[in-house]
């Protein structure tokens, strides 16, 4: 089985919470949020998915962190369908209803996942926004989710954009040199997961992207660690626990605008 990093954040300790539990207005969006759940089929399998935004707005594939379909990924699905004049965004369920509670769980679950699988249920995503209202549909995603946006722009035909915030694949799962859909891509310059999403991972990403000749942008953010989109409190705690800088409003904004700009070009046009 592939694995598209090695282990990203070892054994640091952190408060166990439950997902779906939040004591603030930030994290009670993704709960106040019209999600539409739904089933989408691929193969000889299925997979459930959350949908938000209007029914004929372009379509943007959210992907998870390696914590599962949890209330960041939610917020952040809440966030892209409400930016510019919105978009409908689907968070398909990688770990098939399974989240880590703490960072052992989350390895775990990371550890096990099937790569070529979840690829498989990114171009079902894909397909399934196309065919219910999106005349052109995108991938983002962050951290293990941001790895395999960059591998869709590779390995799924039918992606028309791609933002990826902090993760880049393996040379296994998919070589970002033969990209096929525009990348724009988001790191932290202190982010320290070597390999992964560290400046030296992102600055050799902008090298693979400048020889596929797709359109790129590869933004790194000064003073900013790994996971620095997380706003609500109970994300912010987390990174907080595992040793990364307090939140940076002004990065958050400038990396949604770019978001912004960069979808509606290139899923409006």
């Amino acid at each position: 089985m592939l694995r598209v990093a090695p282990k990203l954040f070892g054994s640091v300790p952190l408060r166990t919470i439950s997902p779906f539990t939040c004591r603030s207005s930030l994290c009670s969006i993704a709960h106040s949020a019209p999600f539409n759940k739904i089933r989408i089929q691929r193969d000889d399998t299925a997979f459930d998915a959350y949908v938000v935004g209007k029914t004929d707005a372009p379509g943007i594939v959210v992907l998870q962190e390696w914590w599962g379909v949890d209330f960041e990924i939610k917020n952040h699905a809440v966030m892209i369908s409400q930016v510019g004049r919105g978009f409908k965004a689907l968070i398909p369920d990688l770990y098939r209803g399974k989240v880590g509670l703490d960072v052992a769980e989350a390895q775990h679950l990371f550890d096990g996942l099937d790569w070529q699988g979840a690829v498989k249920d990114i171009h079902a995503s894909v397909n399934w926004l196309k065919a219910n209202g999106s005349k052109k549909a995108g991938v983002t995603g962050f951290c293990m989710g941001g790895a395999l946006a960059i591998a869709s722009s590779v390995l799924v035909p039918d992606v028309d954009a791609v933002v990826a915030f902090y993760g880049v694949p393996s040379s296994e799962l998919a070589d970002p040199a033969k990209a096929k859909a525009p990348v724009q891509a988001h790191f932290g310059e202190l982010d320290n997961f070597v390999g992964f999403s560290d400046v030296t991972a992102a600055k050799a990403l902008e090298e693979k992207l400048k020889a596929s000749g797709v359109p790129h942008e590869v933004h790194i953010y000064p003073g900013n660690a790994h996971a620095f989109m997380n706003r609500s409190p109970e994300g912010i705690q987390r990174r907080k626990s595992m040793g990364m800088p307090d939140e940076d409003e002004a990065a958050v904004q400038l990396a949604w605008s770019r978001f912004q700009s960069w979808m509606t070009h290139y899923l409006t046009a």
